[in-house]
């Protein structure tokens, strides 16, 4: 049960990376891979982020299959 928790949990986290790209809110800002990570937060670092998220994404939606 608590596998499934965590791989619902990474699913939204990824969804969330991936939505940085479409929307500018207080919530996708602090949730950033690169504002977690990098110094100097840029717009070139902010396609980072959708990358990281459709891994995590397909990574947990794999994990549901098995």
């Amino acid at each position: 049960m608590l596998d499934m928790i965590i791989t619902v949990g990474g699913i939204a986290y990824g969804t969330l990376l991936v939505s940085v790209v479409f929307f500018r809110n207080r919530v996708t800002e602090a949730m950033r891979i690169d504002a977690l990570m990098l110094p100097k937060l840029t717009d070139a670092t902010r396609m980072i982020n959708p990358v990281i998220g459709m891994l995590l994404i397909a990574y947990n939606a794999h994990s549901l299959m098995q």
